[in-house]
């Protein structure tokens, strides 16, 4: 009896990974792409990293590469698993640590979440400017202006060139008209901050080049291919000059938010612990 008991038991052993094996089949009912050993990468697996809509090129490009990150850290894990001793490959002291970090970074989360005062006026932005202006020094130039890229010989050039510089409303209505049907290209940057680095990509050059070719606050480059570019500055802050108020507002926003979220963890953090020595949660032994 306890021998037909030992078979039995050997034969739902048996059986029992095989079903597993067989349940794995059935969820990866699919094309495999990659193979390291006993592992497996499948399509769906790997379609579900790729975004759709991207260029053919594009997508077996990212394909290559994720099959290769999938390929090394399989390498690498059998690596480990031959070379490294039983202790060595015990983890679970640091997936315990681990564990901890990400619930208590979770239970902060939710904590500040529903805490946190999220409003922030005006006058506290401004505030903030005035006491720490020093941070705010400009690493390069910035601007506001209006771009356009268009063809050499387009019968709107001049008119484009002349209008571009106006403040009357219905001047930059026939801009944005005259753009939108013959331009290449037109940014207007005319309300808000644009930094030098990035208006001087559009020149395909670097920004000094750039402002170098500044004339009557124009901005104007002829290119080999046929088209020209041409800026208008509105305004503009030198680099190392302090920046305005209203470049720096979204950053002061977050700084403050930031600020906050601090404030609250580090009360959180204080009242914990005057609770626990308070209930005698924490007992600390000499």
């Amino acid at each position: 009896m306890s021998y037909i008991r030992s078979i039995l038991a050997l034969f739902l052993a048996v059986f029992s990974l095989l079903s597993c094996e067989a349940v794995r089949d059935i969820i990866h009912d699919d094309e495999v792409v990659a193979k390291v050993g006993r592992h497996k990468f499948y399509k769906a697996q790997l379609d579900a990293l790729i975004p759709a809509g991207m260029m053919p090129e594009d997508s077996m490009r990212l394909a290559t590469q994720h099959i290769q990150a999938w390929a090394m850290e399989q390498l690498f894990a059998d690596l480990a698993d031959t070379h490294l001793s039983k202790e060595e490959k015990d983890v679970s002291d640091e997936l315990e640590a681990y564990r901890k970090s990400l619930l208590r970074y979770r239970y902060e989360q939710r904590y500040v979440n529903e805490h946190i005062d999220t409003l922030i006026t005006p006058s506290e932005v401004q505030a903030y400017y005035e006491a720490h202006q020093d941070n705010f020094v400009l690493d390069v130039p910035i601007l506001k202006v209006r771009y356009v890229d268009m063809m050499q010989n387009s019968p709107n050039r001049e008119l484009i060139r002349k209008n571009i510089a106006s403040d009357n409303y219905s001047d930059l209505a026939l801009v944005d008209s005259l753009t939108y049907s013959s331009a290449i290209r037109y940014l207007d940057y005319s309300s808000r901050w644009v930094d030098a680095v990035t208006l001087a990509r559009e020149f395909d050059v670097d920004y000094a080049t750039m402002l170098a070719m500044r004339k009557n606050n124009y901005i104007e480059m002829e290119q080999e291919r046929g088209d020209v570019k041409l800026a208008y500055i509105i305004d503009s802050c030198a680099k190392g000059s302090i920046a305005p108020l209203d470049y720096c507002e979204a950053r002061i926003r977050n700084i403050i938010l930031s600020n906050r979220k601090h404030a609250i963890l580090s009360t959180l953090e204080q009242d914990l612990l005057e609770d626990a020595l308070a209930k005698n949660k924490l007992e600390t032994i000499k």
